[in-house]
């Protein structure tokens, strides 16, 4: 099994508890994302210490206000980092009102840039800018691989399926409250498919009492797996394969 998407730095116990448990249960990779200069360091760090754990650096839309070259340069170098596998999370966010939308928005173009020059994939966040985050992707992401983390927009799947990109749900496919995205993790093609816990957040429903980390992966992969009338045997050999494929990672 995998985490396509996890934030090992924001998760309460220390990395190799987290990885020892992730292990335990079967997960044998995963990508921890950096949102921020020192978070993209901290994600790296965990990278070189633990052989399941690849990084993902970038600057997410809420810590964009500022990003310039001299922010591009940093993050150009640190992609450049053996392990780190992807560029992001990046992306445009409305729901919360921590940085500027110009800024947001060169931050994510630029982003989408070094993803292309660095052949590697892209990670998005999107929340309340959907239409927008669609909109830019078309404009500005030719050529790039680009990863629907957290997928969380069904009315949208249709176009995003158009699009060829990837879908990684968490946690939150798994809440009675959303049926909708339940419905939509059983329709994506299965070569673009992929479950992460975005730990510490979205714990899944059948743990959602606990802090979320990446051992819990395997909860929302077992609801994919039924969703889409799978063993989850199948569904782990499905996603571990793409996710080898996508980030390189054996």
């Amino acid at each position: 099994m995998i985490d396509s998407h996890t934030h090992l730095d924001s998760c309460a116990p220390d990395n190799a508890e987290l990885v020892a448990a992730a292990r335990e249960a079967g997960v044998a990779r995963m990508l921890t994302v950096g949102t921020d200069e020192a978070s993209n360091r901290s994600a790296l760090l965990a990278a070189e210490a633990f052989p399941e754990v690849f990084a993902a650096v970038g600057r997410h839309p809420n810590n964009a206000q500022g990003f310039g070259d001299a922010e591009l340069a940093d993050l150009a170098e640190l992609a450049r980092h053996p392990r780190c596998r992807a560029i992001g999370e990046t992306g445009l966010d409305d729901f919360r009102d921590y940085c500027p939308r110009p800024d947001q928005e060169h931050a994510f173009r630029a982003q989408i840039d070094l993803a292309r020059d660095v052949g590697k994939p892209l990670v998005i966040h999107t929340r309340a800018a959907e239409d927008d985050t669609i909109r830019m992707l078309r404009e500005h992401a030719a050529g790039v691989t680009v990863i629907l983390h957290c997928f969380s927009m069904p009315d949208h799947v249709d176009a995003c399926i158009a699009e060829d990109w990837w879908f990684s749900f968490a946690g939150n496919v798994t809440y009675p409250k959303n049926a909708d995205l339940a419905r939509a993790a059983a329709k994506v093609p299965a070569d673009r498919l992929l479950v992460e816990t975005d730990a510490p957040y979205l714990t899944p429903q059948a743990v959602r009492k606990h802090r979320n980390q990446p051992a819990f992966v395997a909860h929302t992969a077992r609801f994919v797996a039924e969703l889409r009338d799978l063993p989850y045997d199948d569904l782990d050999a499905l996603v571990t394969a793409n996710a080898a494929g996508l980030f390189g990672w054996g």
